[in-house]
């Protein structure tokens, strides 16, 4: 048995038989990890490939001389395929911040390791580069225009082809060089992990630890931002992760002077890359290796690649043409409408009771239009409703209307962003007056065209009184 090895360095290097060996689960690569019981209790690690190892040791004994929290390795087999290092516990910073992750909704503590790991960052990638030999780095030494090809063709053949999605290889490939170009115009001297993570960090007493860095370079450090930051199930709404990029730059300016606007602006060119290596590598494993776990992840790459394309890649025509059809193709629209937010706004009467939440999340608002100056008390307003020119105007003149609406807007607005963030998928609007006719049908017309144009979603409006139902569908984007 391959772990025979694993124990035999056990006892050499603790001087008696470890209690008890039981294997950890594997990740993306085919190395093997077992915890081998006893005091102490340590991590075994057996690989498949020397070079690969060989970077780890390497960079492990690195990074524990410049003062950095990684493992320290114990004990290695002679042939080196095997090694024994301590045990920083279960507390994976993913599972740490699980609760945050799946109601999008991150409490204090958890922002709290996101920031000390997004702070501690810059320490690998700068201090951790000083007196680096970047030539046992496995398996490239750096990150350059064939390491990026690489990973867009890993995309284009493992990912992009699997889809059924016809496309034109020939002008992909010209965007391809044109985004390599615009990679590379951010090359330094520092350390690319590569795969920064929150499943690469244990959490320690509370402090961030980084493990899995075989496959790191030398690099743009940032690559390392993207793949924390749009982690495909992280999770992380744009408010954090704007608040961590600001963290990161804090830390960074120790190390060199930032100009914000360049750094968001070419972080945003290494998230696009970054999202379409991922997509290639859960490809490879998902559709190739038949690895259900990496298919599961297929849908927050996805959304994510959605959203980043919301604001264009002039750089890369054919490519954004394409990635658009892509993120529409029916097997991945159909799953991220599941997780879309609908927005139900109505008007009503009091008299004839307050709207019941059909979908069973208990409403949202509902706020009373009766304090506004009443157009239905004037005869001649009474045959028309809130949707006619002549009681648009009485409203607007008087303009009690605008102010209220505007105060309705401040709050619709914010929690509509956050059940965006937090992947909630109704949320309900109503608006009463008296007879339902006039005060409220303006409202909630108003309120319905401003959610649809502010943030892009399914609106459903119904005036109930008046038996009047539209519904404002999301624009393609």
């Amino acid at each position: 048995m391959k772990s025979t090895i694993l124990n035999r360095l056990y006892k050499e290097y603790t001087g008696k038989e470890a209690t008890g060996i039981e294997e950890l689960p594997s990740s993306g690569s085919n190395r093997r990890y077992f915890r081998l019981l006893g005091e102490p209790c340590l991590i075994g690690v057996l690989g498949t490939c020397l070079p690969e190892n060989e970077a780890f040791l390497y960079l492990a004994d690195h990074f524990r001389q410049k003062g950095l929290p990684v493992p320290k390795v114990v004990s290695i087999s002679d042939d080196r395929m095997a090694y024994l290092q301590e045990d920083l516990g279960d507390t994976v910073l993913f599972k740490a911040i699980e609760k945050g992750r799946l109601t999008a909704s991150f409490s204090n503590e958890e922002k709290d390791l996101l920031v000390k790991t997004i702070k501690l960052l810059p320490d690998i990638q700068f201090a951790g580069a000083v007196g680096l030999d970047f030539n046992i780095c496995y398996p490239s030494t750096q990150f350059d225009v064939r390491s990026i090809m690489w990973d867009l063709n890993y995309f284009k053949y493992c990912f992009l082809k699997a889809t059924g999605l016809e496309f034109d290889e020939d002008k992909l490939e010209n965007d391809f060089q044109a985004m390599s170009e615009v990679l590379m115009r951010s090359q330094s001297s520092t350390f690319m992990y590569r795969d920064f993570q929150s499943r690469n960090v244990m959490i320690v007493d509370g402090n961030p630890w980084f493990i899995d860095f075989q496959g790191g370079r030398k690099g743009p450090f940032y690559y390392d931002v993207a793949s924390f930051l749009w982690q495909a199930k992280a999770g992380f709404p744009q408010s954090l992760r704007k608040e961590l990029i600001g963290h990161y730059i804090e830390a960074l300016r120790k190390y060199k002077p930032v100009d914000e606007d360049y750094f968001n602006e070419q972080l945003r060119q290494f998230v696009l890359f970054r999202t379409l290596q991922v997509l290639g590598a859960y490809g490879f494993r998902g559709y190739f290796e038949k690895k259900p776990h990496f298919m599961q992840s297929v849908p927050y790459a996805i959304a994510n690649l959605r959203e980043l394309l919301k604001e264009p890649f002039p750089e890369y025509p054919y490519l954004s043409e394409l990635l658009h059809k892509l993120v529409n193709l029916n097997q991945f629209s159909d799953q991220i409408k599941k997780r879309s937010l609908t927005v139900r706004v109505m008007s009503f009467a009091y008299k004839k009771g307050i709207p019941d939440d059909t979908t069973g999340n208990g409403g949202g608002y509902v706020f009373d239009c009766r304090a506004i100056n009443n157009p239905g008390k004037y005869e001649r307003y009474k045959p028309f409703t809130g949707l006619d020119a002549n009681v648009i105007k009485f409203l607007e003149d008087d303009g009690e209307i605008t102010d209220f609406l505007a105060n309705c807007r401040n709050l619709v607005d914010a929690s509509v962003k956050r059940y965006m963030e937090r992947g909630f998928t109704s949320l309900m609007v109503a608006f009463g007056c008296t007879g339902g006719q006039h005060r409220s049908v303006y409202s909630a017309q108003h309120m319905a065209e401003h959610i649809n144009k502010q943030f892009n979603v399914k609106v459903e409006l119904v005036h109930r009184e008046q038996n009047i139902e539209q519904t404002f569908e999301p624009r393609e984007i």
